[in-house]
């Protein structure tokens, strides 16, 4: 290869030094190797980096390119020495983070702020999960860390769980619904014949979760919570919300809570990651997340 860092680092000096004999100075090198290394690169490549036609070389388009893309090579090769050097001395050069849709991703956003702040040279990879799709990111490892893994982790799998809070939810259907109007509490049976809206798990290898969606239902999925509440808004079928997302709607009369026969349980949400990890930065953000009340209906509306 005829590019080496060190030429780029001489262009980039002369470029904002202003000229040969100043980058010389800054490099600790004299006038006559700088001036050798740029036209033994101009040689090598057959290029013409600076037009020496006035009283000052000045750099030509094809120089200009070389000194700008240049420095991008030169940040990348300093980046990669901090993360070699982080890495030997233990911290991840990527954390993978899988948050359940009913995160607000506001929620996350502080601590990244302040991750990045503090640890810029590992990076951070969120995604979306829905139901059991957190707990399957960590089993298939394409995550590191679940925040709001709902329900109970699968068995056998070496994961460690901690609470991080739960949510009331309610039944509820738009005003033009079959079921709005119908005697309460609804029943199971009295359910069963409308469709419900769900949201699709996001699961790669573990059976795929739902909630509350009786054998043989017809059903509307999702992608995510937002889509349930718009269609559900929509007359276009019932299920459950998080209370405090629906709310408003039911106060404005956009939604009706339903009473059901077979209430059901708040939901659950947990903070987990495989046992066996133990990396600096996963121990980072396990602490900062180590809170039972993270995921709460005060929190979420307070989102919205």
């Amino acid at each position: 290869m005829k590019l080496s860092l060190e030429v780029l680092m001489v262009l980039d000096a002369i470029d904002r030094r202003g000229s040969f004999a100043a980058a010389a100075e800054e490099l600790h090198r004299v006038s006559s190797a700088i001036s050798y290394q740029v036209q033994k690169l101009e040689s090598d490549l057959g290029v013409t980096l600076f037009d020496r036609s006035g009283h000052r070389a000045v750099l030509t388009p094809t120089g200009r390119l070389m000194v700008d893309d240049g420095r991008q090579l030169l940040r990348a090769a300093q980046a990669l020495e901090v993360r070699a050097l982080r890495m030997e001395r233990g911290w991840e050069t990527t954390l993978r983070i899988a948050a359940d849709v009913t995160v607000p991703f506001a929620l996350l956003v502080p601590e990244a702020a302040r991750f990045a702040g503090d640890h810029p040279e590992t990076e951070l990879r969120f995604s979306r999960e829905v139901l059991g799709g957190c707990w399957d990111a960590l089993v298939t490892r394409r995550a590191d860390l679940a925040v709001g893994a709902v329900g109970e982790p699968p068995a056998g799998v070496g994961l460690s769980v901690r609470p991080l809070g739960e949510l009331e939810v309610a039944f509820c259907v738009a005003p033009g619904h079959p079921l709005a109007d119908a005697p309460e509490p609804l029943t199971w049976e009295q359910i069963q014949p409308h469709r419900v809206v769900s949201m699709a798990d996001s699961s790669h290898r573990l059976p795929a979760r739902s909630l509350n969606v009786a054998a043989g239902q017809p059903a509307l999925s999702v992608p995510d919570l937002d889509a349930k509440l718009q269609a559900q808004l929509a007359g276009l079928g019932c299920g459950h919300l998080p209370l405090c997302i629906a709310q408003p709607h039911l106060d404005a009369g956009r939604l009706r809570c339903k009473s059901l026969a077979e209430a059901r349980p708040p939901q659950r949400f947990h903070l987990a990651w495989r046992t066996a990890d133990n990396g600096p930065a996963l121990s980072w953000w396990r602490e900062r997340l180590n809170r039972p009340d993270f995921i709460s209906a005060e929190v979420i509306a307070a989102q919205m």
